[in-house]
């Protein structure tokens, strides 16, 4: 088995396609986004400071959807700094929560798993059960693997299972996991559930039909494998269609 390959993870909910206008109402925060970076630490830092800016008087939602809105093009790090910002005002629990899971998968796209799992633990110390709770498991496996705490990098997969038994990401992860551990024949179950459950991509298959082929399942091996690069093929279609 090749462990060099990359490992697909979740970061929470994603982002559509297409990102709205950077906003930071309401108009106590208005800022115009032709003359000033809305996330700008310099600029944020009058705008936001807790001395001069009640919290009540501070959208976190939007803030959420600022950070969201720089994760879809790829800045992370000022992602990192709205999401911060979002956590430290919000009022409601479920927000602040959500805010440290985005927070972390913005750390974990800058390899700084480090932070990522600190924020990730931020997340579940407000509330395990949760609706935002499975992805901030799921997330935590991953940046705990990547940092090189494997064992724990499991418990936390089963963890966001046990809290979601319909989030597909977290199966994948799991089996992802089980089967780094050589146990291939659960890995599999864990690669169908994902599928069942919609996640029906090129990678999952292949991570299927890697475990199939440990698992000694070489002719369904050769059949899924198959279906991942006619997946992929599709994909690579439709992309050169779209341009």
């Amino acid at each position: 088995m090749d462990d060099d390959r990359p490992h697909r993870f979740s970061e929470g909910q994603g982002f559509d396609e297409e990102y709205e206008e950077f906003s930071l109402d309401p108009p106590e925060l208005s800022v115009d986004p032709t003359q000033v970076d809305p996330v700008d630490s310099r600029v944020l830092t009058d705008m936001l400071d807790e001395r001069n800016v009640a919290s009540d008087q501070v959208d976190a939602e939007r803030l959420v959807d600022v950070g969201l809105s720089y994760m879809g093009i790829n800045r992370f790090e000022e992602a990192t700094e709205a999401f911060e910002r979002a956590a430290s005002f919000a009022e409601d629990e479920l927000v602040e929560q959500e805010a440290w899971v985005n927070k972390g998968a913005a750390h974990a796209q800058l390899e700084e798993y480090d932070e990522a799992v600190g924020a990730y633990e931020e997340a579940l110390a407000i509330d395990e059960d949760s609706e935002h709770a499975a992805s901030a498991h799921t997330n935590l496996a991953y940046a705990l693997w990547e940092w090189g705490r494997t064992e724990q990098a499991l418990e936390h997969a089963e963890r966001a299972v046990e809290v979601d038994p319909r989030f597909a990401q977290a199966w994948y992860n799991r089996g992802f996991f089980l089967a780094e551990r050589g146990l291939h024949e659960n890995a599999i179950d864990c690669f169908d559930n994902a599928i069942r459950l919609g996640m029906r991509t090129a990678a999952v298959l292949e991570e299927k039909a890697i475990a199939l082929e440990e698992a000694g399942q070489t002719e369904e091996a050769e059949r899924v494998q198959q279906q991942a690069e006619e997946l992929r093929e599709e994909a690579e279609r439709e992309l050169v269609e779209d341009r």
